[in-house]
């Protein structure tokens, strides 16, 4: 169960998942923003999709807390992290992400196109706080842990998934998993290694003793038994795509129907798929 944390001069609403963690849906592209707070400072899970949204979404955190920030990106897609240079520009200093993360975020000037509709500026890379900011503290292999003041947040990597480089925030009894896990929608695979995405949805399974809420990178909290069905439902997903691009005379768009996804997400993972195997092909050849 959450708690509704509202402030009067704020129209966003918080949800507490657990004492000083809560969570908080963007306006845009409805990213699960995380705030975590300690006695001496504060940890903000993704920061939105540019400049006018993360001044919305430091409001917020200021409605909650005045303490200290570090910021954590899950991972380097533009609604999850686009809103970092806002953030350094209120005086943030700590950005933390996985260093494969940091490389992508770096080299995304080919995303911008995607928040148009709502970060104009952001999107033409013109104005304040457009610049990329990719995080420049990494999580390398080991996992990180965060003091916080009497609250600890750690940071790890379990393997790939919805990208090569997705980081998991833990605190308390929730885990923020970006967009490794997903409620409400289908996963998106365009950049995903589906494979090793269903063995890290079990790696996260395995941590139910540890986490009881899970929140995904869009739509409500959840808990373990819903990963168990993204997992299973992923790996039917995944067996049926192979079938098709075993059938060597099979169009594989006629396997679309019978995935368990929505037609533009099959089609992703039919493409996905594809392309990695002939990566794979490639690799071996040479």
């Amino acid at each position: 169960m959450t708690t509704d944390v509202v402030d009067a001069e704020t129209p966003s609403r918080w949800h507490e998942l657990a004492p000083g963690v809560l969570t908080l849906r963007t306006s845009s592209f409805g990213v699960n923003v995380g705030l975590v707070v300690g006695d001496e400072r504060a940890l903000v899970v993704d920061t939105g999709a540019g400049p006018l949204e993360a001044a919305e979404l430091y409001g917020n955190v200021r409605a909650v807390t005045d303490l200290p920030l570090v910021v954590v990106n899950t991972h380097a897609h533009g609604d999850h992290f686009f809103g970092n240079g806002y953030f350094a520009a209120q005086g943030v200093a700590e950005f933390w992400a996985t260093s494969r993360c940091s490389d992508v975020q770096a080299d995304s000037e080919d995303q911008r196109a995607l928040v148009a509709d709502t970060e104009p500026a952001m999107a033409a890379g013109e104005g304040e706080h457009t610049e990329l900011r990719p995080a420049d503290r990494l999580v390398q292999g080991q996992p990180v842990d965060l003091d916080l003041g009497g609250v600890s947040v750690t940071l790890f990597h379990l393997g790939r998934g919805h990208t090569d480089h997705d980081l998991l925030v833990g605190a308390g009894n929730v885990l923020f998993t970006g967009d490794l896990v997903e409620e409400g929608a289908d996963p998106a695979f365009e950049d995903s290694f589906p494979a090793d995405w269903v063995r890290t949805l079990g790696k996260m399974m395995a941590l139910e003793d540890l986490y009881d809420v899970f929140v995904p990178g869009h739509g409500e909290p959840v808990g373990v038994e819903a990963v168990a069905t993204q997992l299973n439902t992923m790996r039917q997903g995944i067996r049926v795509t192979r079938l098709a691009m075993d059938e060597a005379s099979m169009d594989m768009t006629k396997a679309i129907p019978i995935l368990p996804y929505g037609p533009e997400q099959s089609r992703a993972l039919l493409v996905r798929l594809r392309t990695l195997a002939h990566w794979k092909w490639l690799t071996r050849k040479h």
